[in-house]
């Protein structure tokens, strides 16, 4: 997003009115909006512009959201909001261990969800720091340059690179964090050896639930183990704290 632009989302659902409802909600706020039918209208979508963020519906027929959830996230940063009829807990969580960044049960109050758009925004922004700028329109937002060696911070066994936001192993393998992961991540590199409660983590991570789902936490950090632990199972270097919480060990135990 150049500065100066008002943010651009992209609206993905499959009832018309639901979807020019929402389009037009956000207009109001300021927002520039694209409103798609599905995933494939999403994606010859993002072959034009680089939106700033994504509002996802999961219940759609041609292709459902968890599917493009796990696409999305597979090759790009960009935030996504998932909004559920079924408000199931299993989609949730399954949504959030696939990297989305924040959900809402459907129909949600629309003052809500630009409130929730906002705080991914502004997330998404102070995790970028001083990451090059997003995408031009035409390419993906988030996919970055090979990293440079001398931008890495070592978190476990891999490198976090803070101008790509992607994790390197020695080999030079990179896999792409999320938002909210990397804003995780940095909340333990700021805080080594202290002890962080769930709702610690939230505030640090500007990931409060007004639900208090503090519980999504737990989805991130075990998305994070995998990525950064030798064995995910018996962590060594984000540890749980018994009825406190977790606390990272640079050396690991």
């Amino acid at each position: 997003m150049k500065a100066g632009a008002a943010p651009h989302v992209v609206v993905v659902d499959d009832e018309p009115d639901a979807r020019a409802m929402v389009g037009d909600y956000l207009r109001m706020h300021g927002f520039e909006v694209s409103l798609c039918d599905g995933g494939r209208a999403l994606r010859r979508r993002l072959v034009e512009v680089a939106p700033d963020l994504i509002v996802l519906d999961l219940n759609m027929p041609e292709e459902d959201g968890l599917s493009i959830v796990r696409d999305l996230k597979g090759r790009s940063t960009i935030p996504i909001i998932m909004l559920t009829a079924t408000a199931s807990p299993i989609d949730r969580v399954v949504g959030l261990e696939l990297g989305a960044d924040d959900y809402l049960p459907k129909p949600c109050e629309l003052r809500e969800l630009v409130a929730r758009i906002r705080s991914v925004l502004r997330r998404a922004a102070q995790a970028r720091g001083t990451s090059p700028d997003p995408a031009r329109p035409g390419t993906q937002q988030g996919v970055q340059p090979s990293a440079k060696p001398e931008s890495g911070v070592r978190f476990g066994r891999m490198i976090v690179d803070t101008e790509t936001l992607r994790l390197r192993d020695e080999a030079g393998t990179e896999q792409i964090l999320t938002r909210s992961e990397y804003a995780l991540l940095k909340a333990f590199l700021d805080n080594p050896k202290r002890v962080l409660t769930r709702e610690r983590l939230l505030d640090l991570a500007d990931a409060r639930d007004p639900e208090a789902f503090d519980r999504a936490i737990d989805v991130r950090i075990n998305r994070i183990r995998k990525k950064v632990e030798p064995d995910p199972a018996n962590p060594r270097f984000i540890k749980t704290v018994r009825g406190m919480g977790y606390v990272f060990r640079p050396e690991g135990d």
